[in-house]
């Protein structure tokens, strides 16, 4: 299996429902629409977890790179 680099992941990843985990310890989840080389992320239908359940609906979201801990599949 060829080597993946981190554009591929988050390419595959578009579209798709991920759980972005932010410094400070904050996770939110929702669909990954677009993405830049400074891994801001554009989520739709985001809401923020607290131990794995929902704690709030966002909506729409633009989450500053510098501020993005992991990104991963839902």
């Amino acid at each position: 299996m060829p080597d993946k680099r981190p554009f591929d992941v988050l390419n595959g990843a578009l579209n798709n429902t991920v759980i972005v985990g932010l410094k400070g310890g904050t996770e939110l989840r929702g669909i990954m629409v677009s993405y830049d080389v400074h891994m801001n992320l554009v989520l739709e239908k985001a809401e923020q977890l607290k131990d794995g359940e929902v704690k709030r609906g966002i909506g729409t979201v633009l989450v500053r790179g510098d501020s993005v801990i992991y990104i991963s599949p839902s």
